[in-house]
């Protein structure tokens, strides 16, 4: 492929291949760094170890769940390519091979790629929370130092995670594009369903466990017992402090990873539709310089996160800082890459450009109006506060309303950009209908680059919260016994930090949700070129609602999200619920008066057993769904279905994200008030108990289903777009086809009566 390019092209190749190298030698210079640090004292150091080996523990036992499941996919990959015939590109590509032998690389590029982008997404996950466990100690005696000193090693700990994603998505993506060159993207499917399933994996698994602790742990601890978050007397403290890791760094890293991959997958195939029409590559290229901008601004914006000395400081204001300043720098570099290189492109070098810089624009919109319905400061917050002096229904009440309008904001910012992206690229002249709508689908997916050009930072921003909660409950536990000036100063330090923390994950969360959905729209554009590829006349009217089979499918798209939100949510009940009883069980012997020490050990396993009952059976909620659409319905109908699932979703997504994040919030505003009992403020109120109850409804909506909505959307999107030229080359079934069918019915009744039974009691 390589000899196709220009000498630019191929220097700028390798460029974007150094320097996703850079980004992860970036990623291990500061691993040197927070390594270097203090951990603290013994007492310290006990608890860590017990976050440690519970998170190491849980991910361990994850893998051995979900391997079967991509060996499996593996090989039906590979297959796949076998029930149709070769693209043209690939033909292209491979000049000189026969159908067969084409047809044979692919395949083993499909089946490596998936391999790949599965095994980067779970390094990503894996390695990101294996360092934030490394800093939540270190940020904990930090705080005992100054409030920069924590500050800086939470933050550049979130940033190893971010340059992880960074430097792996962006080194996978372009080598595989190097060598399969037009054909990249029939492997590109690969690694991005690869990336995709093992985002949803481990969000589903890890969003049960830790909320499913969390709700458990507050529920008792906090409501019923009066003791405070984290008090080392709670058996499901640990539980909790693991949950954080294993779900919010581990599933995180995981999701944004794979919408890193999958936006790049849909431009190129975009891209291709470009080329084919106007026999230029910058339109295939260009996606992976920007990528390539994007890490050198991340690196640059991270580093510049820091406060002044002192024991206060506005943590806000710093991560802000850094994030535009990365903005500010990606801008000006896209522009002048944008004006060197699409010089001579149809329609004007400023038009791709434009469109990534809108996305850009449409992630700085999302962290503002996310910040603004679950930021402490923000009105919508403050309301829910107001609302805890009338008990807990109330309080319900005002955040679910809050969670519904901050959906409704959220789908103006993205439609405002698509509209943007239809008059960027559907003004040029000379182009019929179908040309307009391939040039603006175009402009969505570089959106969408755009907007995930801050992954670095974004991922920081992210894996931030759980490390300065988790240092938070490290110094509940390890100087809950302390009363001196240090202490007090140092516990308001990780106060601080935690409520900025909760905030920045509700931000990245937004984020991760918008790009969910400009993902998702392109690879709706993707899937419409697919199939008009495969036969131009299947598609030629669009999708067209007015059709019964089409309005089915797009009523079950919608219907889908919702299912899976159910399923989440019930799980993180049931094994709450058991969590409450292990809890007041051990309060009942004794573990309150020190009778005895309280047993972390079995509310760890409660939560485990909880999360991986669901791996499986969710995740194939999002694979068969639409191929059964596709087979039964047909193509139109499968569109349709697409259509579906991803209004439906971001709607559900945004709304339980931001309730969530609200709820969370108010409570740490009533907790960081004085306690007075005549005035009903601070920690043990009437008010602090309704703001838990709100916060542990908000819990499995936040941390769970909402987050994992995002992967599963992109599941079937992927899904949809591989499986489609088989649903147009075979609308007519057979016995083959409906012995699939039957197969595919029986794995799907399976999920769902899988995910209703109840949790496994332990004995």
């Amino acid at each position: 492929m390589m000899h196709n390019l220009s000498q630019f092209e191929q220097i700028a190749l390798f460029a974007v291949l150094g320097i996703s190298i850079c980004g992860l030698l970036y990623a291990l210079l500061l691993r040197g760094q927070i390594l270097r640090e203090e951990k603290g004292t013994e007492k310290m150091i006990e608890v860590w170890n017990a976050i440690r080996e519970g998170s190491n523990a849980y991910l361990k036992k994850q893998l051995i769940t979900i391997l079967p499941l991509i060996a499996v996919l593996t090989v039906a990959l590979f297959l796949s390519v076998y029930i149709v015939p070769p693209s043209r590109d690939a033909l292209e590509r491979f000049p000189g091979y026969s159908d067969n032998e084409v047809k044979t690389i692919i395949g083993l590029g499909r089946a490596v790629a998936f391999v790949m982008g599965a095994s980067f997404s779970l390094l990503v996950g894996q390695l990101g929370m294996r360092m934030a466990v490394h800093a939540n100690v270190r940020c904990a005696w930090q705080a005992r130092k100054s409030f920069a000193g924590a500050l800086r090693v939470a933050y550049r700990a979130g940033t190893i995670t971010g340059m992880l994603t960074d430097g792996l998505g962006l080194l996978g993506g372009t080598l595989i594009f190097m060598y399969f060159g037009v054909a990249a993207p029939d492997a590109l499917l690969g690694f991005g369903f690869g990336g995709t399933l093992l985002a949803l994996f481990m969000r589903v698994g890890g969003g049960i466990y830790t909320k499913a602790a969390d709700v458990g742990a507050d529920l008792v601890g906090k409501v019923e017992a009066g003791i405070p978050e984290d008090d080392p007397r709670n058996p499901a403290v640990i539980a909790d402090l693991v949950g954080d890791n294993v779900g919010d760094c581990a599933g995180m890293a995981a999701d944004i990873f794979e919408s890193y991959e999958v936006t790049i997958v849909s431009a190129l195939i975009l891209g291709l539709a470009l080329y084919h029409m106007t026999h230029q590559l910058q339109w295939i290229i260009f996606p992976l310089l920007v990528r390539g901008i994007g890490v050198l601004s991340s690196i640059i914006g991270t580093y510049l996160v820091r406060t002044g000395p002192g024991k206060r400081g506005d943590a806000m204001k710093a991560i802000f800082s850094g994030f535009a300043w990365s903005a500010v720098i990606s801008v000006i570099l896209f522009a002048l890459v944008g004006w060197y290189y699409l010089q001579d492109i149809h329609g004007g070098w400023w038009r791709p450009v434009a469109a990534v810089a809108l996305g850009v624009l449409l992630a700085v919109a999302i962290d503002r109006v996310t910040e603004y319905f679950t930021g402490t400061d923000a009105a919508p917050v403050r309301e829910v506060v107001k609302a805890t002096r009338t008990g807990s229904a109330t309080t319900i009440l005002s955040g679910f309303s809050l969670g519904l309008e901050s959906s409704v904001w959220s789908v103006f910012l993205i439609a405002i950009t698509i509209f943007g992206s239809i008059m960027i690229f559907g003004t040029m002249d000379g182009l019929d209908a179908a040309q307009k709508i391939a040039y603006t689908l175009y402009g969505v997916a570089m959106t969408g680059i755009g907007m995930l050009t801050l992954t670095g930072n974004n991922v920081a921003m992210d894996s931030f919260g759980p490390i300065s909660d988790n240092a938070n409950g490290i110094g509940e536990m390890a100087w809950h016994d302390q009363t001196d000036q240090e202490t007090i100063e140092a516990r308001q330090i990780l106060a601080d930090l935690d409520g900025v923390g909760n905030t920045t994950k509700a931000i990245t969360k937004g984020v991760a949700i918008g790009s969910a959905v400009i993902a998702a729209v392109s690879l709706f554009g993707s899937f419409i070129t697919d199939v008009s590829v495969i036969n131009p006349e299947v598609l030629k009217n669009g999708i067209r609602v007015s059709v019964p089979t089409v309005f089915v499918g797009m009523l079950l798209g919608g219907a889908l999200p919702w299912l899976f939100s159910s399923f989440c949510v019930q799980a993180v009940a049931r094994a709450a619920a058991q969590i409450v009883e292990e809890v007041r069980r051990q309060f009942r012997n004794g573990v309150l008066e020190g009778k005895i020490k309280p047993d972390y050990s079995r509310c760890v396993n409660i939560s485990t057993t909880a999360a991986q009952k669901e791996l499986i059976s969710l995740a194939l909620m999002g694979i068969v769904t639409p191929i059964l659409v596709g087979l039964l319905l047909g193509v139109e109908a499968l569109g349709g279905f697409l259509a579906g699932i991803i209004v439906s979703g971001q709607l559900l997504a945004v709304f339980m994200s931001n309730a969530g994040g609200a709820w969370d919030n108010a409570k740490k505003v009533i907790e960081d008030e004085p306690r007075d009992p005549a005035q009903n403020t601070g920690k043990g109120s009437e008010r602090h108990k309704a703001a838990v109850v709100g916060d542990t409804v908000g819990d499995p909506l936040k941390d769970t289903s909402g987050p994992a909505l995002n992967p599963m959307i992109k599941v079937v999107n992927l899904v949809s777009v591989i499986v489609a030229p088989v649903v147009v080359q075979y609308n007519d079934l057979g016995w083959a086809g409906w012995s699939v069918v039957v197969v595919l019915l029986a794995a799907l009744t399976w999920s769902i009566i899988q995910s209703k039974k109840p949790t496994p009691t332990l004995e």
